[in-house]
C-alpha cells in the first residue's frame, strides 16, 4: 500500500494507490488507431487532465556531439573541444546546460573526451552514450565518467520488430544490463527510446518502477531520458498517452516514482514540435531537456539548444547568468569554420532573423525598434536589427540600413529627409525599374554610398 506523502508543490497530502505490473501481450501493441501508417498520424483527446508540476530547477543538457553528429560529418577533435568551449560560456556561471554527452567508440572521440575533461570545468558534464555492453561500461569506468547513457528502445515496433522479443524477455534484459552497470559503480542513463508510440502504463511505468528499485538497491541515481524518437508527442491538455507529453511525465514522476531531477525529456522535430514539447516537459515535472546545437540532429533534428535557453529565460524570468551572446559567436564558428550556414531564417540565429524587408516595418524601426524587434537583440545576442535593402524598403528602409551598417547614432544619424538618402533611393529604383528582382547586397550599397559621399562631399 502506498504510503500519503506531502505533494511540495500543492501543499497537499497526496495518495496515488495505482500500482502498475507489466502487461505481457502476444501480439504487438503498435496503436494502429493513432498511426495507420497509410495515413497521417492522428492526434486523439480524452480531457485527462494532468497538473502543472514545474521542478524548483530546470537545465538544458546537451547532445550537439552524439545526436548532432548522426547526421552531418564527424566534427575534429579540435572543434569538439571548442564548441564545448563556448558551451561552458553559454550556460554561465551556475551551469544551466548540465552536460554533454559523447560517442566514445573511435580514437577521435576519446580524445575529445580527455581533452574536454582537462578543462576542469564542472559543466557541462562530460558523459557517454554506449551499447548496453560488459566491454563499454569497462571503457566509461577506465576514462573516469560517472554516468553513461544507454539505449533501452520501449516501444512494441522496438521490442516485437526490432529485437525480437516479447515485453518480459526485454525487461529482464534490459533490467539485467542495468545491474552490471550498477555493478562498476556508474550511474546509468535509459534511453526509452520511441516513448511516444509505447504501452506508457503496460510497459514504461512498470520498466521505470523497477529502475527506481534497482536506484534504491545500489543507492546509484538511474536518470530516465524520454525519447520522443518520432517527434509525435504533443503537448496539448487532454491528449491521449502515448502521444501526450504531459501524460508522459506525469506517468514517470507519480506512477512510476522517478523524481524529476531524474527525467529528461529528448524531442525530435518531425512534426515541429521539438522545442513545445520539450518546454512542456519541463512545466510538467522533467528537470532536464536534451538539446543540440541550432538543432543539428537525425532527420529533422532534435531540440536547438539555443531556443530553450531563450524558453528557459521566458518561464523563469531570467537568464540565471546564461551568456546569450555566445549563440551568435558559435553560429559565426559554424559557417567560418565548419562551413555549415544555418538557414537565413532560423530564430537567434539565422542572417535574417531580426532583418525586415518591407518599407513600412522599417520605417517603425528607424522610429522605435521595439515596433518590430522581438527584445534588444543588441544586448543579448550582439545583433541590432537591421533592414535589408530592396524595392520595398522605401526612405526608412535605407536609412536604418545606413546607421546600422556605419554605426551612426545621434546627430550623425541619417533619417529619410537626408539627401544621401536620397540619391541612394534614386539608385535602388534605378536597380528595379531595369528588372531586378534580388535584394541589394551590402557590397554593392557601400560602393554606391561612397561614391555620393565624394560626390556630395559628406563624411559619414
Amino acid at each position: 500500500m502506498r504510503e500519503v506523502i506531502m505533494n511540495r508543490h500543492t501543499n497537499l497530502l497526496q495518495l496515488e494507490e495505482h500500482f502498475y505490473q507489466l502487461v505481457d501481450v502476444e501480439e504487438p501493441n503498435v496503436f494502429r488507431n493513432l498511426f495507420p501508417y497509410e495515413e497521417i498520424p492522428k492526434i486523439a483527446f480524452n480531457d485527462r487532465i494532468v497538473p502543472h508540476n514545474m521542478p524548483d530547477e530546470i537545465w538544458i543538457t546537451d547532445t550537439t556531439f552524439r545526436d548532432g553528429q548522426q547526421s552531418r560529418e564527424p566534427y575534429t577533435t579540435e572543434q569538439i573541444v571548442t564548441i564545448y568551449d563556448y558551451l561552458h560560456r553559454l550556460g554561465g556561471e551556475h551551469g544551466l546546460i548540465r552536460q554533454s554527452e559523447f560517442f566514445l567508440y573511435s580514437k577521435k572521440d576519446r580524445d575529445a573526451v580527455y581533452k574536454c575533461m582537462e578543462r576542469g570545468y564542472r559543466f557541462p558534464e562530460v558523459t557517454s552514450w554506449i551499447r548496453a555492453s560488459r566491454q563499454d561500461f569497462q571503457l566509461v569506468k577506465e576514462i573516469g565518467l560517472r554516468e553513461t547513457g544507454i539505449l533501452v528502445s520501449c516501444s512494441d515496433y522496438h521490442i516485437f520488430y526490432k529485437m525480437k522479443m516479447t515485453r518480459s524477455q526485454v525487461m529482464n534484459h534490459y533490467l539485467s544490463v542495468i545491474r552490471e552497470c550498477l555493478e562498476t559503480g556508474i550511474s546509468p542513463r535509459c534511453h526509452l527510446e520511441d516513448i511516444t508510440r509505447s504501452d506508457i502504463y503496460g510497459f514504461v511505468i512498470p520498466f521505470c518502477a523497477e529502475l527506481m528499485k534497482l536506484s534504491r538497491e545500489y543507492s546509484i541515481p538511474i536518470k530516465v531520458r524520454a525519447c520522443d524518437t518520432m517527434g509525435y508527442g504533443v503537448n496539448f491538455p487532454g491528449s491521449v498517452i502515448p502521444r501526450s507529453v504531459p501524460g508522459i511525465i506525469y506517468g514517470l514522476t507519480t506512477h512510476a516514482g522517478v523524481p524529476s531531477q531524474w527525467i529528461e525529456w529528448h524531442g525530435h522535430n518531425d512534426f515541429y514540435k521539438a522545442v513545445n514539447n520539450s518546454t512542456t516537459a519541463w512545466l510538467y515535472g522533467a528537470s532536464g531537456v536534451n538539446c543540440s546545437l541550432f538543432g543539428i540532429g537525425e532527420r529533422t533534428g532534435n531540440t536547438p539548444l539555443e531556443a530553450m535557453v531563450f524558453e528557459y529565460a521566458q518561464l523563469k524570468g531570467t537568464l540565471d547568468g546564461m551568456d546569450t551572446t555566445v549563440i551568435t559567436e558559435l553560429a559565426e564558428y559554424y559557417e567560418k569554420e565548419l562551413h555549415y550556414t544555418l538557414p537565413s531564417q532560423t530564430p537567434f540565429a539565422g542572417k535574417n532573423f531580426n532583418v525586415t524587408r518591407a518599407g513600412i516595418h522599417a520605417d517603425g524601426l528607424l522610429k522605435n525598434e521595439e515596433i518590430y524587434n522581438i527584445f534588444d537583440t543588441g544586448k543579448f545576442l550582439n545583433r541590432p536589427p537591421l533592414v535589408a535593402v530592396s524595392n520595398t524598403s522605401g526612405l526608412a528602409g535605407i536609412a536604418h540600413w545606413m546607421n546600422a551598417y556605419y554605426r551612426l547614432e545621434g546627430e550623425r544619424a541619417v533619417d529619410k529627409n537626408s539627401e544621401l538618402v536620397k540619391c541612394v533611393k534614386l539608385w535602388v529604383d534605378e536597380q528595379y525599374d531595369n528588372g531586378r528582382v534580388t535584394v541589394i547586397t551590402d557590397n554593392e550599397l557601400v560602393v554606391v554610398i561612397t561614391d555620393l559621399c565624394r560626390r556630395l562631399e559628406i563624411v559619414l
